[in-house]
């Protein structure tokens, strides 16, 4: 199947975003990806918007936002996509599936969101429309608390584990140093993720404040291409392999720590691949909450289930390990404004595979694997990404 390729992108920076709007970040955004790819707006056949809203902006209309970037896209289909943390993922799939039907040879993906502007409750509740509302809505904490409720049941399993935690965080805000879209560029150490202090709370059960991605605003956007419109590109980076697995929505209905979505679709993405973990030269995961960063370590391969922690206090996953984990400081330090996410991770990836990536260039990158997931663990999307060109 044709797979199709990044041929540009664009990253503006995650955080509080008080000067744009949700409509300027979306036109920011594109106009940049058009250019970076060396294109004219009339040059875009269709447009995917991905946006999770969910009460975080009054417009929940914004596929035509897009629009707004130059009069030459007006009639042009554009259409938005959600499938809450993973949105982003679900609009790039969208729009590689458009380009294999052969319906469009360039794609415009925008992915756009904007939390800051509501109260920290707002955000809690807004957040807590991804789980399974008739089970889980009352549950203490927001989704922070869904995850306690996840890192109390490994726990128990298998034992505290709050040290490697503390390690994933201060290995993800060390990266996050030099990544000059992150939210938080502050080397927070170890000692300061593994204390609980005025600085650093406990926020649900186990869970402290260095454990959790923060609050967000931001916006990225990409252009998807067919085979042969890429190789003219001035840059390619292929799809090698791809998998979507969605899980039941409510926790109840499954082993929550086991990730099993996640395994299934990481399995799936490297076998269509035909590559194994091994052969990845980074992977760029989604550590919303530190305890989903360590569950992913055991549904990738890298240790057995239980045993995450290996791979974390063993170097396995810093930037000279085996396996360069969330080189970009991940969503703990980059930050995680919904919508935005999954094309963010498919551009700092991209950026890898370009050796664009400056600060935070993983030596000799070659291949790279993407896990983005919607819930916990229910949507949950995978890309393995190799350069053309």
């Amino acid at each position: 199947m044709q797979k199709g390729a990044i041929i540009g992108w664009h990253h503006l920076p995650f955080g509080k975003q008080d000067a744009r709007d949700l409509e300027a970040l979306i036109v920011e955004a594109g106009a940049g990806a058009i250019q970076h790819a060396g294109l004219e707006p009339a040059d875009i056949d269709a447009i995917y918007v991905g946006h999770f809203n969910a009460g975080f902006s009054a417009q929940d209309f914004p596929a035509s936002l897009a629009l707004g970037i130059d009069p030459a896209l007006r009639f042009k289909p554009a259409t938005r996509v959600e499938n809450a943390c993973a949105t982003g993922s679900a609009a790039v799939f969208q729009g590689l599936k458009e380009i294999a039907a052969g319906s469009a040879k360039r794609v415009l993906v925008i992915v756009a969101e904007q939390m800051s502007r509501v109260s920290p409750a707002e955000v809690g509740a807004n957040l807590l429309k991804a789980s399974y509302v008739k089970e889980e809505a009352d549950i203490a904490g927001g989704f922070a608390g869904v995850f306690w409720r996840i890192a109390e049941l490994y726990f128990q399993r298998y034992g505290d584990q709050s040290e490697a935690l503390a390690a994933i965080a201060a290995k993800n805000h060390r990266n996050g140093v030099a990544n000059p879209y992150a939210q938080m560029r502050r080397d927070l150490g170890r000692d300061f993720c593994s204390t609980i202090s005025d600085k650093n709370p406990l926020v649900a059960g186990p869970l402290k404040r260095t454990d959790c991605s923060p609050v967000s605003d931001g916006a990225a956007a990409l252009v998807l291409a067919d085979a042969d419109t890429a190789l003219g590109a001035p840059r390619a980076i292929g799809f090698r392999g791809l998998a979507q697995v969605n899980d039941f929505l409510p926790m109840a209905r499954r082993d929550v720590i086991a990730f099993e979505g996640c395994r299934l679709a990481l399995a799936q993405a490297l076998s269509e691949a035909g590559v194994g973990l091994s052969d990845l030269s980074l992977v760029e995961t989604h550590d919303c909450f530190t305890i989903a960063e360590l569950i992913e370590y055991e549904a990738m391969g890298l240790t057995p289930a239980g045993l995450g922690a290996r791979a974390i206090l063993e170097g396995w996953t810093e930037m000279d390990g085996r396996l360069p984990v969330n080189a970009s400081g991940g969503l703990k330090a980059k930050g995680h404004p919904i919508g935005a996410t999954g094309v963010s991770m498919h551009v700092l990836a991209a950026m890898q595979l370009d050796g664009s990536a400056g600060e935070m260039q993983v030596k000799d990158a070659a291949l790279a694997g993407l896990f983005n997931m919607g819930g916990t663990a229910v949507a949950n999307y995978v890309s393995i990404l190799e350069r053309l060109r």
